[in-house]
């Protein structure tokens, strides 16, 4: 059985979830062909002890075709919205207090989704617009009570129902709690994730 934890909004998210990035050298179908049969083994296995959970974000590329095997799952009655829990994240080039509602509203679109159960930040850094993960040189400051802030909004507006971290330090994580509302639901680090 897949264990989960209660997060601080009170929804319970899988330990375990699907991750959707990829190298992209899988065939577009083979990757949606993934998602599928990650689906028939929850409705065969899970269904009722716990929530199917996929992980992706806009830098995975992996968005868009997750987003057309769920809403092909739900039209089919597979699965429920309900019984998913959705993380995606929020990329280092709109890391700012005004990219994060465009940002979130073009991962919902994407998903074919209304809200998301979990956003992050992906990294505690700001890149400018087309800068690729090994252009240092196109690092900015990160504007963290800012883009929180902004992040806060998101789910105020029932476009997310928790918010949290990816890839922040202890430090960061302290320093964002000093000014949070809405506390951090978790620090995911790499392959694993750290419930706050």
């Amino acid at each position: 059985m897949v264990e989960y934890v209660v997060l601080n909004t009170g929804a319970t998210m899988p330990l375990v979830g699907l991750g959707t990035g990829s190298d992209g050298s899988l065939p577009l179908h083979e990757r949606k062909a993934a998602i599928a049969a990650a689906i028939e083994v929850f409705f065969c296995f899970l269904r009722g002890k716990t929530n199917a959970h996929f992980d992706t974000a806009k830098i995975y590329n992996s968005e868009g075709f997750l987003g057309e095997a769920l809403k092909e799952a739900m039209e089919s009655g597979i699965v429920k919205r309900e019984e998913l829990f959705v993380t995606s994240k929020l990329w280092c080039t709109d890391a700012y207090p005004e990219g994060v509602l465009p940002a979130l509203q073009n991962s919902l679109r994407a998903l074919q989704l209304d809200y998301l159960d979990l956003y992050l930040i992906h990294w505690p850094i700001r890149m400018k617009e087309g800068a690729s993960e090994k252009e240092s040189d196109r690092l900015m400051e990160l504007d963290l009570k800012g883009t929180w802030r902004a992040l806060e909004a998101c789910v105020k507006q029932g476009l997310a129902k928790a918010i949290g971290v990816s890839n922040f330090s202890s430090k960061k994580v302290k320093d964002l709690l000093q000014f949070a509302e809405i506390p951090p639901a978790v620090n995911q680090v790499k392959d694993f994730l750290f419930h706050c």
